[in-house]
């Protein structure tokens, strides 16, 4: 049976196509001048063309930890051999249409994009090893993300089993909350996810339904952090990159940012309480920043009182700032959707959007709505021409972005 089409953005609200009621769930010849050495060692990287059997899931061997590859290029060899159209295709995250793997993969051997996000209820592109033929079409691995928190959010449900809710979770113990992630990291990374924009550390205190609702693990910032590092170090276990979100804190903001813009306590209440949990999970020498697959985070489009001020969190300097050098984050910030979510679509187009989200601090923006990636690059070409994007910041990004899926060491 056809399933009704949803639309594609991570945070919105889901059809599930089941036996039972149903429930809502989100829509959430330019790469020149590479030297030799460089390709051949970034070809090493790339995921073979040719589909393997899936190994079945349900017992799997605990994975040791990644060995360390001293072979890796130096970072700086690397950015320095993409011309800036590269570059700056390394930060951009499109969404696709897993319902067509042949588009996707097209989408990504055509513009090279860093990342895609698969969004919406259908699973073409996760069965068949079909993201072995997106791979296959990247000079440079591209990060494979999808967000399956668990609950109302999920993307492989219907693949490999439903997950409980982040509410549902709270009610069990760390270890089991590790055991249940480690398991959906594993049948994620199968299936050729590398990443799982996951978990909430948003407080809750809303009703289940609401936009955060049953996806926070609590109310009190200490069982918040504690749920959320047993979920995120599940992800890590099976080589699953986690991203803790919605910086600086959705969780008791006074409206849905997919309806509009929405605005938070003011900034000394969010110190106090709200992000606590990005002090204690990734913040300098915390647990989720160690490893061969360290967090990233998601900032979302909120405004705050004391921080934001014309523009949304995800497009506002001083919130960058705020987790750079206050809580001390130097892994890899995406922002939250910016193609469908009317925070930000309400006010903005998007290669405006886009352009004004890295120019703020971002080293990858995302949006689900998907289409061709090239005006994108067009308008991001002459801003980094003209130091609208800064080229010392666009580096480090680039540099960020590279190292996080091990492009280079």
């Amino acid at each position: 049976m056809t399933r009704p089409h949803v639309p594609a953005h991570h945070t919105s609200v889901r059809l599930r196509a089941r036996a039972h009621p149903a429930r809502r769930r989100p829509a959430g010849p330019w790469l020149v001048g590479i030297a030799a050495g460089v390709v051949a060692a970034a070809a090493a990287f790339l995921v073979p063309a040719v589909p393997t059997p899936v190994q079945p899931l349900s017992a799997p061997a605990p994975l040791a930890p990644a060995p360390v590859d001293d072979r890796l290029p130096e970072c700086v060899d690397v950015v320095a051999a993409l011309g800036p159209r590269a570059q700056l295709a390394q930060r951009l995250m499109v969404g696709v249409d897993a319902a067509d793997p042949a588009a996707a993969a097209e989408t990504v051997h055509a513009s090279q994009v860093g990342g895609v996000f698969l969004p919406g209820n259908a699973t073409a592109l996760l069965q068949d090893q079909s993201l072995r033929a997106l791979q296959a079409g990247a000079r440079i691995p591209v990060t494979v993300a999808v967000d399956d928190e668990g609950g109302r959010v999920q993307r492989i449900d219907e693949l490999d089993g439903d997950l409980p809710s982040a509410r549902e979770m709270s009610g069990l113990t760390p270890d089991e909350v590790r055991a249940l992630a480690a398991e959906r990291g594993r049948q994620l990374a199968a299936r050729g996810v590398t990443m799982d924009i996951a978990p909430v550390v948003d407080l809750g205190g809303q009703g289940a339904n609401e936009v955060i609702g049953d996806r926070s693990f609590g109310t009190d910032p200490d069982d918040v952090t504690r749920y959320a590092l047993a979920f995120a170090q599940g992800l890590q276990d099976a080589g699953v990159e986690p991203v803790v979100k919605h910086f600086p804190g959705h969780g008791r903001a006074d409206g849905d940012s997919h309806a509009g813009r929405v605005t938070t306590p003011p900034l000394d209440e969010l110190r106090a309480a709200d992000l606590r949990p990005y002090a204690d999970l990734v913040g300098p020498g915390a647990p989720l920043t160690e490893g061969p697959r360290p967090a990233a985070v998601m900032v979302g489009h909120l405004d705050v009182p004391g921080l934001t001020d014309d523009l949304p969190s995800s497009l506002t300097p001083a919130v960058y700032a705020l987790l750079r050098d206050e809580y001390g984050f130097d892994g890899v910030v995406y922002t939250d959707d910016l193609g469908a979510m009317k925070a930000v679509t309400g006010e903005y187009e998007l290669p405006e959007a886009v352009l004004t989200a890295l120019a703020a601090g971002s080293d990858v923006a995302l949006w689900s709505s998907g289409g061709d990636p090239a005006p994108i690059l067009d308008a991001l070409e002459p801003a980094l021409a003209d130091g609208t994007l800064d080229a010392t910041e666009h580096t480090a990004a680039v540099t960020r972005v590279l190292r996080a899926k091990s492009a280079c060491g």
